[in-house]
């Protein structure tokens, strides 16, 4: 027998998101969103509200970062989630996060979250909130790669949002191989 939870946003896992921007002074900001994902291979997709200080700092600025929240910075993460840019300016520092200048885009690269997508606003939608983005690199700090040099999720420790309990999980163990178990049944 299944439960019905109606329409809702659950589903897993859910990336936690850490969008990071510049205003207009130069000033850092950063905010945890949970909606979003790649849409297409050099594309990604979130959902945010034009209410944000990170929103208009994107329109303004058509650039911004995306990292992966981990479980060594899930308080700073979270807490970035909690206040607003709208009302507390110095949060990114409040939070003890660093900014590096991204080399691709106008905005900021968090010392502290070890991954980033660095990207170009392609469009906006206020209506819907979906922010489409243009991945322009992908940086990772080399102590968190594996021996063949590419990134390692054991290493980097993402953590993903629970919508259905409001938690934040850390990724599990691997199961398989991707594109090869399944020529087992072949």
């Amino acid at each position: 027998m299944r439960k019905n939870f109606g329409a809702k946003p659950i589903l897993f896992p859910q990336p936690v998101f850490i969008i990071a921007t510049y205003g207009e002074d130069g000033t850092p900001n950063a905010m945890n969103a949970a909606w979003g994902g790649l849409s297409e291979e050099n594309q990604i997709m979130m959902c945010i509200s034009a209410g944000h200080k990170t929103t208009e700092n994107i329109l303004k600025k058509g650039a911004f970062t995306v990292s992966m929240a981990t479980v060594d910075t899930v308080i700073a993460c979270d807490y970035v989630g909690m206040a607003s840019g709208n009302d507390t300016p110095d949060k990114f520092a409040r939070a003890g996060f660093h900014a590096t200048p991204s080399t691709f885009v106008d905005a900021p690269l968090i010392d502290e979250l070890p991954m980033a997508l660095e990207c170009k606003l392609l469009d906006y939608n206020p209506e819907n909130c979906r922010l489409f983005g243009e991945i322009v690199n992908v940086s990772c700090d080399e102590k968190y790669l594996d021996a063949d040099g590419r990134i390692d999720v054991d290493k980097l420790k993402p953590i993903t949002f629970d919508p259905a309990k409001e938690t934040y999980v850390a990724l599990g163990e691997k199961v398989a191989d991707a594109f090869s178990v399944g020529a087992k049944i072949g």
